[in-house]
């Protein structure tokens, strides 16, 4: 019964039509096609190797400028191309509990933007060291893997809410923070870079600060409560007038003032939200919480 459970549960996962449910297709999906390579090779008559070649050529990122600027799709299709068994199911269950937490913290919308800013950030920060130190200019090198968008979500779902704590897989009577999770990753990647994949791991790099930098932008965003500033528009005569702003269910519009005061309101019942959260877990909010926090979190 409990494996039925699960399947079903997968199944429903992936009819969902959610920017993570397809993601994960795609990456799966491709992974399985590059599987029939050996098998075009041989129906033609070509070298073992010519179509994986090929596809990387026109696919993965490369680590020389020039060849960027002839195909600079590759800064976003590099990310779903895996090399390996392994290398695609780690990313793919990293992408999937990940992505399941950013969705339900931040909404699926901001999710989509944290995976392809940082997959692009990664991408950037592998270029910019393999051509501005010596190692570029010994060894020509390709990247590929969704590893630098899936650690940007990780690392910001742990800037988020940083003491929320999470089961280590198969390990389930141990627990630990999401910032200490996501600390050990980014020092794990920061230590492996002289010893192998290299490139790999310094695009890593890149993905998790800009995960970070989008939290810590999103943070001084609604502190900083831009939305409720005053606005100021002319009107006829020349003469100027302040703006306002309507309510949620269309009353009359507020002035800047009341608008400004239900917008702390809010920020501070989202803070005792995140608090509640960072104690008892996302489970431990009632429905209402739930409710509040997605629909402020979607604005």
């Amino acid at each position: 019964m409990q494996k039925q459970h699960v399947g079903n549960q997968l199944s429903e996962f992936l009819k969902s039509g959610s920017l993570l449910s397809i993601l994960i297709i795609m990456n799966v999906g491709l992974w399985v096609l590059m599987l029939l390579f050996p098998l075009v090779d041989y129906l033609y008559a070509m070298p073992q190797g010519s179509s994986r070649e090929g596809w990387y050529g026109w696919f993965a990122l490369s680590s020389q400028w020039d060849v960027v600027v002839r195909r600079p799709w590759t800064l976003l299709t590099y990310m779903f191309i895996h090399d390996g068994f392994w290398h695609i199911l780690f990313n793919m269950v990293m992408l999937y509990f990940g992505g399941v937490m950013c969705c339900r913290y931040m909404s699926g919308k901001r999710f989509g933007w944290i995976y392809f800013v940082s997959g692009i950030a990664g991408a950037l920060l592998y270029l910019v060291v393999y051509n501005l130190f010596p190692v570029g200019r010994m060894q020509v090198s390709s990247l590929v893997g969704a590893s630098a968008a899936v650690l940007g979500v990780f690392v910001a779902v742990a800037a988020y809410v940083p003491d929320q704590e999470v089961g280590l897989w198969l390990i389930r009577t141990f627990s630990v923070k999401m910032k200490w999770l996501a600390l050990a990753l980014v020092v794990i990647d920061l230590l492996s870079i002289p010893a192998s994949n290299a490139g790999g791991h310094i695009a890593h790099l890149g993905g998790a600060l800009s995960g970070w930098l989008y939290v810590v932008a999103l943070r001084w965003n609604n502190a900083r409560g831009h939305a409720g500033h005053r606005t100021v528009r002319r009107a006829s005569g020349g003469r100027r007038r302040e703006g306002t702003r309507r309510g949620s269910t269309g009353e009359r519009p507020l002035s800047d003032e009341e608008y400004n005061r239900r917008k702390v309101e809010n920020q501070r019942r989202v803070d005792e939200i995140l608090d509640k959260i960072s104690k008892y877990g996302y489970d431990g909010l009632s429905k209402d919480e739930k409710e509040f926090l997605f629909k402020y979190n979607d604005r």
